[in-house]
């Protein structure tokens, strides 16, 4: 079944090239894209089902030579935490290409070369999360800086071109220092055996003997690299400027799917390769994520612009994940990759439902809006339930991957973890927050009160434009993420049963003593 990681790679690729040609009819273009799409979509549940849980740590891998005298190859193979990540990147982009079937576009865009974007970013994420040669990774981490740019930059709003350039450079500095690691370890691969290589699990083992001081110049290079992707506080600034200025679905990328790949960079390649370091420099990390926790929930509470809040949110779950990871235990280990699944879910989720409030309302400042739910019910109901599943709700998929992250990391780090606990009381606070000054209370917001004063009237009772509930567009796009929010509430095993042998193999290389234990099928 190795073909159908290949397939998932270049899908999307000749799905945007297909697009790009359609630039001169929008209607045509969002049909392929999405065609394409959920073409990838079935893939991705092909490789699912491929995919072996008590097999290899490294499956259905695939490759070539690329540059054979620096012993590079284009090499590609999925682990149970890149194969959820994988299904997650498939299962959001149909949604957002759904979500923005009638989205408007600066002047002078064409709907063929902005979902041709997607698409691009689209194979391109893939790859990275696929990649198991540590130049590729490299390479392919930096590459998906470029598509994002384009579309941050290109489709974005009034401050877009400083976001997309913000965004660009930070990533991009970041992934430099990674490479001046990575280089680091050829060399040392090179001195072992005769010969260099990029080979992530060659470099496991002969970076993982290496003594504490060279671990810990070459870990920080990496982490650097994946503290500024995820982002880790005070390397997270650029993401509240590009949540605010990028197009909704654009957003969703972004928030629910880019900012993974620093926590998959940090499993995947900090901990077994700079086991030592890990080890040593967990407690720096622990304050920071801990101090995200903390941050982004308090700034959240104050937000006054929709975008910028979700962005300061994902910085408070971005601290539960690290927090889980740098724990060292089996539970916590596991909280925090399906964590990183759920956040994709329900902060994806979240965006939508807050692109759909915008759409109506024509503005991202909570203050243009009150007493939406009057005019819109079904919207508010689905805005209660994003809202619900963000802050970790029983019932709903998040709650269980916090629980699994503070039980797993109280035996390890109680101190860090009580800390983070506070996080839970102000993610209710700022979401419930949210919630009511949008949909309850008096109309507020020209477009409400009109819309509310008659049959098709906004603002006007004698203009012909509405704000409508949600249309059975838009509820095709949330029923998905309902029911999978529901689901993985009441039954997370399935995931759980895929990522746990993976998490159980990342600790056994890091050599550390696990003192609770994720017992599978129970």
């Amino acid at each position: 079944m190795t073909w159908v990681l290949i397939a998932l790679l270049v899908v999307p690729l000749v799905g945007a090239l297909v697009v790009a040609f359609l630039r001169k009819d929008d209607k045509k273009a969002k049909l392929v894209a999405l065609a394409f799409s959920l073409v990838e979509l079935v893939l991705a549940v092909l490789l699912w089902t491929a995919y072996d849980p008590n097999g290899d740590r490294i499956q259905l891998a695939a490759g070539v030579d690329w540059i054979p005298a620096f012993g590079v190859r284009l090499q590609f193979g999925i682990d149970g935490i890149a194969l959820v990540m994988i299904a997650v990147i498939a299962l959001l982009i149909p949604l957002v290409i759904g979500a923005g079937w009638t989205e408007k576009l600066p002047a002078g865009r064409s709907q063929g070369g902005y979902l041709s974007l997607i698409l691009i970013q689209e194979a391109v994420t893939v790859a990275v999360f696929a990649a198991t040669d540590v130049f590729l990774f490299y390479v392919l981490f930096e590459v998906m800086l470029i598509p994002m740019y384009f579309l941050i930059g290109g489709y974005g709003g009034a401050r877009r071109q400083y976001a997309a350039v913000k965004f660009f450079l930070y990533s991009f500095l970041g992934g430099l220092i990674m490479l001046a690691s990575a280089i680091g370890a050829y060399a040392m691969a090179s001195d072992e055996l005769g010969k260099g290589t990029f080979d992530w699990a060659t470099l496991v083992k002969v970076v993982s003997d290496a003594d504490s001081t060279t671990q810990t110049w070459l870990f920080l290079g990496f982490f650097l690299a994946f503290a500024i992707k995820a982002p880790l506080v005070p390397f997270h600034t650029w993401l509240p400027d590009a949540a605010a200025e990028a197009p909704i679905g654009v957003t969703v990328i972004v928030v629910g799917i880019l900012d993974k790949v620093g926590t998959f960079g940090m499993l995947r390649y900090l901990l077994p390769m700079f086991p030592e370091a890990s080890k040593n420099l967990a407690p720096f990390v622990l304050v920071l994520a801990v101090a995200g926790v903390l941050y982004g929930s308090l700034l959240a509470t104050g937000q006054r612009d929709m975008k910028r809040f979700l962005a300061y949110v994902s910085i408070a779950h971005f601290g539960f994940i690290a927090l889980g990871i740098f724990s060292f235990t089996s539970q916590a280990g596991v909280g925090s990759v399906s964590y990183m699944l759920n956040h994709s879910i329900s902060t994806g989720m979240l965006i939508l439902v807050i692109g759909m409030v915008i759409a109506r309302g024509g503005s991202s400042l909570i203050s243009d809006y009150g007493g939406m739910s009057k005019v819109a019910p079904l919207l508010a109901g689905m805005l209660l339930l994003a809202g619900l599943t963000t802050l970790s709700l029983p019932g709903t998929n998040s709650f269980v991957s916090e629980f699994l992250v503070l039980i797993g990391s109280f035996p390890t780090r109680p101190v860090f973890t009580i800390i983070a606990t506070v996080g839970m009381v102000l993610a209710a606070l700022y979401v419930l927050w949210l919630y009511q000054r949008i949909m309850t209370g008096p109309l507020r917001g020209d477009a409400l009160i009109g819309a509310a004063a008659g049959p098709g009237a906004v603002g006007d009772p004698e203009k012909k434009t509405a704000i409508r509930d949600l249309s059975k567009r838009e509820i095709a796009v949330l029923a998905p993420l309902v029911v999978i929010v529901l689901a993985l509430g009441f039954y997370p095993q399935p995931v759980l049963d895929v990522i746990t042998p993976t998490v159980g193999a990342t600790l056994t290389e890091v050599g550390v003593t696990d003192p609770v234990t994720v017992q599978e099928g129970k």
